[in-house]
């Protein structure tokens, strides 16, 4: 707690994700939209997109994650271009959470607006990586390991890695994910970096935990990484519950988010009239659907609180909830007169 406080004071930085398209190339075993599950799926429209950044920004947040899905044809770098940009007038914050890219592609996105780039390596134990990616892109351990180094080639001022803990062991896992850290924080020293410890959540396909992954060691993982690494971000989302996350966030995390929805459209009810499947890459429509038919989300939140709810919890613990803490107009210059 004294470490957090001397780098970070007792701010505490608040994010949402905003789902873009659970369309997906991969199969992962543990991950909902991986692309076998017979999942309703939706790609939002960027006018939709505009719409869910609308709903996050009324409710405080100017801080929001892009998430999507692997998928070329329906998650192009050009869809993520035109989000980006629909957003950025009035999102300061914008990262990203999609499928590996070059690093030309990235610093598109850079260029666009984006200033964050999160990417997960899932788990560092090669044997166990490719029993748990069965097809896709995503079968390429080495390409989705060096993504950190190319993002920071493109231009992203701040790195978001982590692991899915709940598939390895969790110390060789938690010792990976360090080893990872160091190695990033030597060749990519001008980002800032965070680190995530996310653990398996119900999803679509019904995926059961390899091993497990207790609070205790929750706890136990995020301190030692604290005193391991004072000036790196913590983050826990929504996967963790509520009263566990009301007890991590005096101990040294640092960004959390907040009345998270892991489905696109899931703040508004967005692109619900174009659900459809998608078998063997291609789109089926479906011939009736519920009324109230939602597209299928990632995983399972844990914690359903509200923002403000979020918010206040972490007042009464004497923490600053941080809504903005960055304006793409620090980096542009002043503008001065002729003979001033």
């Amino acid at each position: 707690r004294a470490i957090t406080r001397r780098h970070f004071g007792r701010t505490m930085r608040l994010f949402a994700p905003l789902y873009l398209s659970n369309e997906c190339v991969n199969n992962c075993k543990y991950c909902g939209f991986s692309r076998d599950n017979p999942i309703l799926r939706v790609t939002l429209t960027i006018e939709q997109v505009v719409r869910e950044a609308r709903h996050l920004v009324a409710q405080g947040f100017r801080n929001i994650l892009l998430v999507a899905g692997e998928h070329p044809r329906f998650v192009s770098d050009g869809y993520l271009d035109e989000c980006i940009r629909a957003i950025r007038d009035f999102v300061p914050t914008i990262g990203i959470e999609v499928g590996p890219m070059e690093a030309p592609e990235y610093a598109q996105m850079v260029q666009a607006g984006a200033e964050g780039l999160v990417v997960y390596q899932e788990t560092y134990d090669r044997a166990l990586y490719a029993e748990m990616h069965t097809a896709g892109p995503k079968r390429d351990f080495d390409w989705r390991l060096a993504c950190p180094e190319r993002g920071y080639e493109g231009g992203f001022r701040r790195i978001g890695i982590g692991a899915l803990f709940g598939l390895s062991d969790w110390r060789l896992e938690a010792l990976r994910l360090a080893a990872h850290l160091e190695h990033l924080y030597r060749q990519c020293w001008k980002a800032s970096f965070t680190v995530a410890f996310p653990r398996l959540r119900p999803a679509a396909g019904g995926f059961t935990p390899l091993t497990g992954f207790p609070d205790w060691a929750l706890v136990q993982t995020l301190c030692a990484f604290r005193q391991c690494f004072p000036e790196v971000g913590i983050v826990v989302s929504t996967r963790e519950p509520a009263k566990l996350r009301d007890a991590l966030a005096p101990l040294g995390v640092t960004s959390m988010s907040a009345g998270s929805h892991t489905e696109p459209g899931g703040y508004t009810g967005a692109g619900t009239d174009d659900l459809h499947l998608t078998v063997r890459g291609r789109r089926v429509d479906l011939n009736d659907k519920a009324d109230d038919a939602r597209a299928e989300g990632q995983f399972g939140i844990a914690d359903t609180r509200s923002p403000a709810a979020v918010a206040s919890m972490l007042s009464a613990q004497g923490l600053d909830p941080v809504w903005k803490d960055w304006d793409p107009a620090i980096l542009t210059p002043l503008s001065h007169s002729s003979g001033t």
